[in-house]
C-alpha cells in the first residue's frame, strides 16, 4: 500500500476517533501509522527515485504534493494533540519519537558491525584452514618425497 494511502487512512481513523470522543491513547495504533507513513514519504521524496515510465516532472511533482499533503496532515494531528494533551503532550511526542528513531538508528548501527565481525571471523577461519591444509600438504609432501628418497 502507498505511504500516502495509509497517511490518509490512519488521519480519517484519527480525526473520527477524537470526533466520537475517543482518547489519544487509544488511536495509537492509527498514530504510529501516520508517522511511519510520514517518514516513509520524506524518505521517498528525499531518495532518487527512477521510474523509465514517468517523466522527472512527473516524479518531483507526486513527491512534492505527497510531501506537502503529509507535512498538512502532521500539523492537523499537532492541532489534535495539543487540544487533547496540551503543548507538552506534543513536545513529549516528538521527543519520543526522536528517541526512538536514534535508538532503531543505533541498533541497526549494530546489527551491521556484528555482521561485519561475523564475516571477517568466517574470511579468517577460512584462511587458517586452507593455511594448515596447505602446511599439511607441504609436511605429507616432504615426507613422502623423503620416503621415496629413503632418507627417512
Amino acid at each position: 500500500m502507498e505511504p500516502i494511502t495509509i497517511l490518509m487512512s490512519s488521519y480519517s481513523a484519527i480525526k473520527a476517533g477524537v470526533t466520537a470522543g475517543k482518547e489519544i491513547h487509544s488511536l495509537a495504533k492509527h498514530i504510529g501509522s501516520m508517522f511511519d507513513a510520514i517518514d516513509d514519504i520524506r524518505n521517498d521524496h528525499n531518495k532518487a527515485k527512477s521510474n523509465p515510465l514517468r517523466s522527472a516532472n512527473e516524479e518531483a511533482m507526486e513527491t512534492f504534493i505527497a510531501k506537502k499533503k503529509a507535512e498538512d496532515l502532521e500539523h492537523n494531528l499537532r492541532q489534535i494533540v495539543i487540544a487533547t494533551r496540551g503543548y507538552n503532550g506534543w513536545s513529549e511526542l516528538q521527543k519520543l519519537r526522536a528517541d526512538i528513531r536514534n535508538q532503531r538508528a543505533e541498533d541497526l548501527k549494530k546489527r551491521k558491525k556484528a555482521r561485519a565481525e561475523t564475516i571477517e571471523n568466517l574470511w579468517t577461519a577460512v584462511a587458517i584452514l586452507l593455511g594448515i591444509t596447505i602446511l599439511g600438504g607441504v609436511i605429507f609432501g616432504g615426507l613422502w618425497f623423503a620416503r621415496q628418497r629413503g632418507i627417512v
